[in-house]
């Protein structure tokens, strides 16, 4: 179901930080590439960057809620996650990385991410005292015993207005990281 030969099926998590708009950018190079991109979008990210754009972008549905899968009877998210060559979400809230780790399914991307056998990229963006705090660190360290790989987060100025770790992995790392891990896979 790609683009091209080299073409994979990329399902992008997009959660409620302000870098969500940075996900048009992310979404915009993968398809360039010749990826088929499938965004999935909590509702806190639809605060920062509406469906549309990243519709438009991915020449694809997005998927913002669990329950608005009427299109036939196999539950879409279940088709997402067997069909994923990776499953990334960037940005990746504390929450998001606490909801992996506890194996939590209360919304679209959880149950995707229970469900697929896919590898799986997490590219944090927060402020910085939740980044370091001990029970994200526990999360990092329990999702990484399960095989999912990281990409920072980055030092720089944040949102909150605070100078320290925090940020989005920079959009061309992250999308250098998907290359890996894909030709990884193959």
């Amino acid at each position: 179901m790609s683009n091209s030969s080299s073409g994979k099926n990329i399902v992008l998590g997009v959660t409620g930080s302000i870098a969500a708009y940075k996900a048009a950018d992310l979404v915009s190079r993968l398809t360039k590439s010749g990826h088929e991109v499938h965004v999935v979008m909590t509702k806190d990210a639809q605060e920062f960057i509406t469906p549309l754009t990243l519709q438009v972008l991915s020449r694809q549905p997005v998927t913002t809620d669990l329950y608005d899968e009427k299109q036939n009877w196999h539950p879409g998210h279940i088709e997402l996650a067997d069909n994923a060559d990776l499953l990334v979400v960037a940005p990746a809230t504390a929450n998001l990385v606490a909801q992996f780790a506890n194996g939590l399914a209360g919304d679209t991307l959880g149950a995707i991410h229970l469900a697929t056998l896919a590898p799986v990229l997490i590219a944090p963006a927060m402020n910085g005292k939740m980044w370091q705090h001990p029970a994200t660190q526990a999360n990092v360290e329990t999702l990484k015993s399960r095989g999912v790989s990281f990409i920072g987060p980055e030092e720089g100025l944040l949102a909150c207005g605070y100078e320290g770790i925090g940020r989005l992995w920079p959009v061309e790392g992250i999308e250098a990281e998907i290359e890996r891990l894909l030709a990884e896979k193959s």
